[in-house]
C-alpha cells in the first residue's frame, strides 16, 4: 500500500532533505523512524529537495508499506512522532493509489522567504535580519517580471540535474508581516537554488543597487553570473504543496494549520 505523509521540519541542523552519505538529512531520519515503527524497511520520496538549512512547514513524502496487524493510521502517526526528533513532525498520513507520486503528481509548490526588520533573537534561525528596510515597492515591481512561463536559467545553481529551466510562476511578491516582510513565490516547479537566488537579487533591488528594469535584464539574460548572491538559507520555507483533489481530498487536511488552508 502506498501512503502520503504530510510533514514539517526545522532544517537548521539538517543538510537538506535528501539522503547523503556521512551527514544528517530529513529523509534519512524519516526513513529510519518509519522503518522502526512499521518494523520493515521503508524508503520515502519527497515532493522536492530542500537545501541544507532550509525549512518546510509543509512537505509531502510517499512511502510503500504493509501496516502491521492492529496498527491504524492515527496510531502510526502518533508512534512516528514519538520516534522522530523534535524538529520533524508528521501531521497527516493517508492512503493513495499505488501509482501516486509525491514529486511528479505535485501541481503547485509555494515557498516563502522571511525577512525581519526588527531584531528578534528567537527569529534568528528562521529569518534574515536586515538593519535597514528595503524598498518593497521596487522589489515588487521587479518581481512582477517573474510571473508567467519563463526560463529561470539566470536564477539556477550551476551543476543542477534539470533537463530544462522553464517554470510556470503563478505568484511572486513581497508582503508585510509584523516586524518584517515575506516573499512568496508559487510555481509548478522550481530549479535548483532558484528561490534563494531570486530573493538575493531582489534584495539587491531593495537596497537600490539594481533597478527593476536591470533585474528584468538579469532575468532575461539567461546567464547565472549576472544574478546576485543567494540569500541565506535560514529564511526559506517550503510552505505548501498542492495536488489534484482525487489524491489529497480537502476534507482530509487538518484545520488550524496555515499551510493546509485554502
Amino acid at each position: 500500500m502506498r501512503y502520503f505523509l504530510h510533514l514539517a521540519y526545522d532544517g537548521t541542523r539538517f543538510h537538506g532533505w535528501q539522503i547523503q552519505p556521512g551527514t544528517l538529512t530529513v529523509q534519512q531520519e524519516l526513513d529510519r523512524c518509519l522503518s522502526q515503527v512499521l518494523r520493515q524497511p521503508v524508503y520515502s520520496l519527497g515532493s522536492g529537495r530542500t537545501d541544507s538549512g532550509v525549512h518546510a512547514s509543509h512537505q509531502v513524502a510517499h512511502f510503500d508499506a504493509v501496516l502491521p496487524a492492529g496498527l491504524d493510521l492515527d496510531t502510526l502517526l502518533y508512534r512516528l512522532n514519538r520516534a522522530l526528533p523534535a524538529d520533524v513532525r508528521g501531521y497527516l498520513v493517508h492512503p493513495v493509489p499505488p501509482t501516486a507520486h509525491a514529486r511528479f503528481d505535485a501541481r503547485i509548490r509555494t515557498y516563502e522567504y522571511h525577512v525581519r526588520l526588527v531584531p528578534d533573537p528567537f527569529a534568528a534561525p528562521h529569518a534574515l535580519y536586515l538593519d535597514r528596510a528595503p524598498d518593497v515597492a521596487a522589489m515588487n515591481e521587479a518581481a512582477a517580471a517573474l510571473i508567467g512561463d519563463h526560463d529561470f536559467t539566470s536564477f539556477s545553481k550551476v551543476g543542477g540535474s534539470e533537463k530544462h529551466y522553464r517554470c510556470l510562476c503563478y505568484e511572486a511578491g513581497w508582503h508585510p508581516t509584523p516586524g518584517g516582510v515575506v516573499f512568496r513565490i508559487r510555481a509548478n516547479r522550481f530549479v535548483r537554488g532558484m528561490v534563494r537566488l531570486v530573493v538575493g537579487t531582489l534584495l539587491t533591488v531593495g537596497k537600490g543597487k539594481l533597478t527593476p528594469n536591470e533585474f528584468r535584464q538579469v532575468f532575461e539574460s539567461l546567464n547565472r553570473v549576472h544574478a546576485s548572491g543567494a540569500a541565506k538559507a535560514q529564511g526559506l520555507f517550503l510552505c505548501r504543496v498542492e495536488y489534484p483533489a482525487e489524491l489529497v481530498p480537502a476534507e482530509l487536511l487538518p484545520t488550524g494549520l496555515p499551510y493546509f488552508a485554502g
